[in-house]
């Protein structure tokens, strides 16, 4: 089991934390639910049956550490508004990723920012494809959805956050124009 374990470690740890610390924007919490996602590994290994691959397993076990978490956070959005930076339009983070540092352009905090306004599941699906490089197919079975309906969702959520990033766009283009 520990030949396994380090296997799944070095293969799936960054993109389990990645995909945790865009989900919950906090690293402290993301590096403790991907130790729940291993303890909940540890635990179940000897079910997984091989049906599908160990990355989809991993990553459907991490959305159902990262669901559990927000259950377990009892008014959780209106705390979120604590964690908020008003002036900068972005959550509070003493501990950020060397990444966010070094990648602070416009765009980016454009996104960030609308990607903290789509639905959980449009969070997930964009989550997902686009940071972690899953398929629709490998999507689909992390979340135990059909694929049609990732398809929609990642349709919907496309959608959604690009208008969403249009209008900021022009938010700011105004702000601009009015200084």
């Amino acid at each position: 089991m520990n030949s396994v374990f380090h296997d799944l470690y070095t293969k799936y740890h960054q993109d389990l934390f990645q995909f945790l610390y865009y989900m919950v924007k906090n690293r402290v919490e993301a590096e403790d639910l991907v130790q729940e996602v291993y303890i909940r590994v540890l635990k179940a290994y000897d079910k997984f049956e091989g049906k599908s691959s160990e990355k989809t397993w991993l990553f459907s076990i991490a959305k159902n550490v990262a669901i559990d978490h927000f259950r377990k956070q009892r008014g959780w959005k209106d705390r979120l508004f604590d964690k908020f930076d008003w002036e900068r339009r972005e959550i509070k983070d003493s501990n950020l990723l060397p990444e966010d540092t070094v990648i602070q352009n416009e765009e980016v905090k454009i996104l960030k920012e609308c990607l903290d306004t789509c639905t959980t599941n449009h969070r997930i699906v964009l989550i997902m494809r686009y940071l972690n490089g899953l398929s629709i197919a490998e999507t689909a079975e992390a979340l135990n959805w059909s694929e049609s309906k990732v398809k929609t969702t990642q349709h919907r959520a496309l959608k959604t956050i690009k208008a969403k990033m249009e209008n900021e766009r022009r938010k700011e283009e105004d702000h601009h124009a009015s200084i």
